[in-house]
């Protein structure tokens, strides 16, 4: 009955994990340039009790383990503004962001300026070019952002838009924000990488199959919580009774 209860344990902990995992997913169905994931999970088999004493083969145990949460690096569709400090990225390129922990990547492609006349992200984290923040004058006017990456305005160039990409996107840690991490180092995407101007990525999130997945998982959470519960009784009666007969 412990086993039970532990195996049981094992899949109400995935469960939980696996709502979690949606639950961001469907908080992010709003957010530009957000990449859904999933949960993923293995089944651990517990090795039997060897020795010749036992009369009996122990049966073996099945637990489910965690396998983390792969990224879904699939394009969301494209929503056109005609604002032209909006980019759409292509490829599997990112943008290259200052944060207070070190440079950090996103796809969200909906940019601003801040009241420091740098190029900003909707979050307020300076998109890097290739020299560093690009930053407008007070007394500039019709920023707007080429095909290739070049910033400029009415008064000339001020930069161009550093993208990069990964051998291993599917390795990117997400750090929340809209942001992503990576052990490994960017590569330049190269001067053939191109922006889509005047629009940006949309979550490529599925909103009604992640609802229906979270009704589904929530309804076997509650169902694994009645079990537990149920044998939680079932051995406790079994020690009364066994305590009656001692007794």
């Amino acid at each position: 009955m412990e086993n039970a209860l532990l195996v049981g344990l094992s899949r109400q902990m995935a469960l939980a994990r696996e709502l979690d995992v949606i639950a961001n997913n469907v908080a992010n169905v709003g957010t530009n340039g957000f990449k859904a994931r999933s949960a993923r999970f293995a089944e651990f088999i517990s090795p039997g009790a060897r020795a010749d004493t036992f009369p009996s083969a122990d049966r073996r145990l099945s637990y489910v383990i965690d396998r983390g949460s792969p990224i879904d690096l699939s394009t969301g569709t494209l929503e056109r503004t005609g604002n032209p400090l909006d980019i759409a990225l292509q490829a599997d390129n990112y943008l290259v962001v200052q944060t207070p922990q070190g440079e950090r990547y996103t796809r969200a492609g909906s940019l601003d300026i801040n009241a420091r006349g740098q190029l900003v992200t909707q979050s307020g984290q300076p998109v890097l070019g290739d020299g560093g923040p690009i930053v407008f004058g007070e007394s500039e006017s019709n920023p707007r952002i080429a095909a290739d990456g070049t910033v400029s305005s009415d008064q000339g160039q001020r930069g161009k838009i550093r993208q990069v990409r990964f051998d291993n996107p599917r390795a990117l840690q997400s750090e929340g924000d809209n942001l992503f991490s990576s052990t490994a180092a960017a590569q330049a995407a190269g001067p053939q990488a191109r922006l889509e101007t005047g629009a940006f990525e949309r979550s490529n999130v599925k909103a009604v199959a992640e609802m229906t997945r979270l009704v589904e998982v929530q309804r076997a959470y509650q169902n694994m919580s009645a079990l537990l519960a149920k044998t939680d009784e079932l051995r406790g009666k079994a020690i009364s009774r066994l305590a009656d007969q001692q007794a």
